[in-house]
């Protein structure tokens, strides 16, 4: 049987997918995980404390699912083929992917209205960017900090720009795919060809 606490987030997630941060009821997500309010209540103690966890749990789920190597896939990727999977992997056409690519969406736009949620964002944003920086700083190795960092931040915002258009039919996954992986590759050459970091002399 799984862990009640999880069973409570992935109803979250699967409420807030449907029905938004701001129509997420206490109620209709007991209802949804098949436990008592009081329970939901135990665990997280009031609706900020759910929709932080929620928060942390969908990230957790993209980690696993942006991490993971099919398989039979051989030998690990070349930085470049890691850097591709991990934003593409964002991208599919699987009802996990869809639901929590649609939750965290909304619990971007829930952030409008809520500071306590705004914070939150702003940490696993922080997070994520850091780990593109770093993929982007194995391709190119000697391209500055600064550079890296603007160019995980265009991806990012490419990523949930394609991502918005996906879920909502405006675009063929397929071609969103496709569009992440010529971006990818565009900055990569920028950064290839930006000037090298500084390095401080010795003595």
């Amino acid at each position: 049987m799984k862990d009640r606490k999880r069973v409570i987030l992935e109803a979250a997630a699967r409420v807030i997918a449907r029905r938004g941060v701001r129509g997420l009821r206490m109620e209709e997500l007991a209802a949804e995980a098949h436990v008592s309010k009081a329970l939901v209540y135990y665990h997280f103690g009031d609706r900020a404390g759910l929709l932080h966890h929620t928060l942390r749990f969908i990230g957790d789920r993209a980690q696993r699912y942006t991490r993971h190597r099919p398989p039979g896939s051989g030998e690990p990727d070349g930085s470049l083929r890691e850097l591709e999977r991990r934003l593409t992997q964002e991208l599919q056409e699987t009802p996990e992917v869809r639901e929590n690519s649609t939750a965290w969406g909304e619990l971007r736009a829930g952030a409008v209205f809520d500071p306590a949620l705004r914070e939150g964002l702003r940490e696993a944003s922080t997070e994520w960017l850091r780990e593109i920086a770093e993929l982007l700083g194995r391709v190119a190795q000697t391209a500055p900090d600064t550079a890296l960092v603007a160019a995980a931040e265009r991806l990012t915002v490419l990523l949930e720009g394609l991502s918005t258009r996906w879920l909502t039919g405006a675009l063929p996954v397929a071609h969103a795919r496709e569009l992440m992986r010529v971006s990818v590759t565009a900055e990569v050459e920028g950064l290839r060809a930006a000037r090298p970091r500084a390095v401080c002399p010795v003595g």
